[in-house]
């Protein structure tokens, strides 16, 4: 430790640490820009500088070392007068159009200059322009003339997102940040760009002009798309959201969210959005009021219950990203009725069943970001766990091994990593590698063998992950799952996951017409494996209820339609991936006559007369729901059986499937902004170039794929470079693909000629 002066304070850092972590202990605010606590030291804005002691100038505190002895002063008149001449220069050329900029009122030059800034300027010639840059649909580069070249942004795409996605050209005045040449702004986790750019330079596209900073409430809430459950604050004006920003927490999101959970927002104003219930009356759509929606449905399943010979005819299909609360009286609603015919898991191969531990990460957060080595098999982190790909990212950075089994992905911008693209029948091999023995070999410290979604999606996926657990118990490594949705892990706990009890998985449910279903929270034919079969058996269900904060396709296959509250809208509980329960309130009123799902849920139960829904708030549901003992619950103990004969998976050309990461979910795919990135644009279908050239295929090609189920879908091919060989990677839950009946196995694939194209 050294022990250190500052402003007539003793203090005592760890040695290397520079002034500015001092000054911090200290408890002194030394003014900054270019300094930030995640990125590493650029030392070019010099508003931090500090008089130092026996030192012959001032001296920047973000890059000037503690020693012994050092006396320092934040706020000598030396130091202030420094700090007050560099904030001269930066305004030479700043445009001081804070009236009209979009930064206004949470801008970190704005606030700075109240305390250093001059009442008036010396310099009278005119200030630099720099010319509007489209980098993009999310960030917005149309002030580039207030930039002071602190070169956050460029650091954070390097160092952060992993991808150096924006850099400074030329000198002097004539510097600008530009991205590479075409090139725009890509990353999952651009709009962080927008938090640290510490003048109006980068702003939020979809949030341009919309509101000043002063007039909208901030409440907080958790991040609905992943199982990470990033913090956030949802900023709000006259009862819409305008903004949703991160909220710092070390143990989770750390200051960073992704750009899935800043931008979803945008579609809450879908303009499928429910507001009403309504009924189908013969071919028409009614708007009815709840008391008489309610009613149907009761008499619905009433009738259904009576008629059943089997009681599993009745079925019940939950979104991963409903609440905890919801998923209990879901489970609740439909013992109570006697069906066991109950999933969550939507994207889960068909069968699959996971016993023991409930699944989950088997450790923190932290502990995954300090693992000495760390095993992944079948996911796209960036796609899947934008996140977390960071903390492993940064781990990698720092020595710990990676090895990432998969069949494609996006570049994960891992330098270190092993990347073993391999067909899914190739993953058990894999597995007895020497890149996994080599990640694993450390003796001493924490490491991990991860499950991820493309995983979980196998048909082989039961034996993957007992292979996937004896590889973990050789080595002494823990077996955790990154798990598909919100709450993934909150349905194990509900018990709505088939995966965790003897009823019927999703895509059994959706295999043939049913006796009745509820449809809660999702689009089964997006959000399940089984595409546009699922339309079809919801069609020729006796009586199907659709609880949805979108109609999509649901007047389809419904009867009834009741309006549900999207996560804004409620209060509720998600349990992350490390399985931490985090509760939020809702930040907005019901749009409406929407209700929350877990009052939908009490009432229905109330009216078919059930034990159990005697409940008067989300706070009440959440004490039935979730268990005291809950961390005792969780670890490496899961073992995986199949309930069906698992699929083989021959070698030659084969389909994988994963999900990509603007189509996860309802609301990510009514948000504009999102749809418009290159990500959700990307082919359906993508291939290397060397699947390509046997095929006889060039990137852009029109298709026809044909798989081992006889589903057939034409979509353009796409080159992706990280895609193994003998593999059509294909996106589910795309529009293109949705007429596939297998999203694994054999596969057979024709180039359309053009007339076949136009025909």
């Amino acid at each position: 430790m050294v022990e250190l002066e500052i402003d007539g304070k003793k203090v005592e850092v760890v040695e290397g640490s520079m002034l500015m972590d001092a000054a911090q202990k200290a408890g002194s605010y030394v003014p900054h820009f270019c300094y930030h606590k995640k990125l590493s030291i650029a030392a070019n804005c010099r508003m931090c500088l500090v008089e130092v002691e026996k030192a012959p100038k001032p001296l920047p505190a973000c890059a000037t070392p503690v020693s012994n002895g050092m006396i320092v002063r934040t706020q000598s008149e030396k130091a202030v007068q420094a700090q007050k001449s560099v904030m001269e220069f930066l305004l030479i050329n700043h445009p001081l159009d804070c009236p009209i900029c979009d930064q206004g009122g949470e801008c970190q030059l704005q606030d700075l200059a109240v305390g250093y800034g001059g009442v008036t300027s010396r310099y009278k010639e005119e200030k630099r322009v720099v010319f509007f840059k489209d980098i993009g649909p999310l960030v917005s580069a149309q002030e580039m003339s207030r930039c002071i070249h602190c070169t956050r942004c460029v650091r954070f795409g390097q160092e952060i997102a992993g991808n150096m996605e924006l850099g400074m050209a030329n000198r002097g005045e004539h510097s600008e940040i530009l991205s590479f040449v075409g090139n725009s702004v890509d990353s999952e986790l651009s709009g962080n760009m927008i938090d640290l750019c510490p003048v109006g330079a980068l702003t939020s596209k979809p949030f341009r002009y919309n509101a000043r900073t002063w007039e909208m409430a901030r409440r907080k809430s958790i991040a609905a798309h992943d199982s990470l459950g990033s913090n956030v604050v949802v900023q709000v004006k006259n009862d819409k959201v305008m903004r949703v920003v991160p909220q710092d927490n070390e143990g989770v999101n750390e200051c960073w969210i992704s750009d899935r959970d800043r931008f979803s927002y945008e579609g809450l104003d879908a303009k499928d959005r429910v507001s009403v219930p309504m009924i189908k009356k013969g071919d028409q759509w009614v708007n009815t009021d709840w008391q008489t929606a309610l009613n149907v449905v009761m008499e619905g399943l009433k009738r259904a219950r009576r008629e059943s010979l089997d009681l599993n005819q009745i079925a019940f299909l939950a979104s991963p990203n409903s609440t905890l609360e919801e998923l209990f009286l879901l489970k609740a609603l439909a013992s109570g009725i006697g069906s066991t015919s109950i999933d969550s898991g939507l994207r889960h191969a068909a069968g699959l069943k996971l016993q023991g531990s409930v699944p989950s990460l088997a450790g923190s957060i932290d502990e995954l970001a300090n693992a000495v080595g760390v095993v992944v098999v079948g996911a796209d982190l960036r796609n899947d766990q934008p996140l977390l790909a960071n903390r492993i990212r940064q781990a990698s950075k720092h020595g710990m091994p990676v090895t990432l089994i998969t069949s494609g992905l996006n570049d994960p911008h891992i330098p270190k990593a092993k990347v073993i693209a391999a067909a899914p029948s190739d993953w058990l091999a894999a597995l007895d590698g020497s890149d996994v023995s080599a990640a694993l070999s450390s003796a001493d410290g924490i490491k991990f063998v991860l499950i991820g979604q493309q995983a979980l999606m196998a048909p082989n996926a039961a034996e993957l992950i007992t292979k996937a657990k004896a590889v973990a118990d050789a080595k002494g490594a823990r077996l955790g799952f990154l798990g598909d949705g919100a709450n993934w892990v909150g349905g194990f706990v509900a018990g709505t996951h088939a995966a965790s009890h003897d009823g019927l998985c999703a895509q059994g449910i959706l295999s043939a017409p049913r006796k009745a279903v509820v449809v809660f929270g999702n689009e089964p034919e997006f959000d399940s494996l089984s595409g546009a079969k699922a339309i079809e058996s919801l069609k020729a269900s006796e009586f199907v209820v659709s609880v949805t904060a979108f109609v999509g396709a649901a007047k389809e296959y419904a009867d009834v339609i009741l309006p549900l509250c999207p996560q804004t809208e409620t209060s509720g509980t998600f349990i992350n991936i490390a399985g931490t329960p985090q509760t939020f309130k809702a930040t907005v009123r019901p749009l409406g006559e929407s209700r929350p799902g877990w009052k939908v849920l009490r009432v229905l139960g109330n009216l078919l007369q059930l034990d159990g829904f005697e409940f008067n708030s989300s706070e009440d549901v959440l004490k039935a729901a979730l268990p005291a003992d809950l961390a005792s619950h969780l670890g490496s103990a899961v073992t995986a059986t199949s309930a069906i004969a698992a699929q083989v998976l021959s070698p030659g050309l084969q389909l994988a499937a994963y999900a990509p990461i603007y189509q996860s979910d309802s609301l990510v795919r009514r948000a504009e902004s999102l749809q418009a990135t290159k990500a959700a644009k990307a082919p359906c279908l993508q291939a290397n170039a060397d699947t390509l050239k046997a095929l006889g295929a060039n990137a852009g090609d029109t298709v026809r794929v044909t798989d081992s189920q006889g589903g057939v879908v034409e979509a353009v091919i796409g080159l992706n470079k990280q895609v193994a060989n003998h593999v059509i990677l294909v996106a589910n839950g795309r529009k293109e693909t949705l007429n596939l009946n297998s999203r694994f196995g054999s596969v057979t694939v024709a180039v359309l000629s053009t007339a076949e194209v136009q025909a």
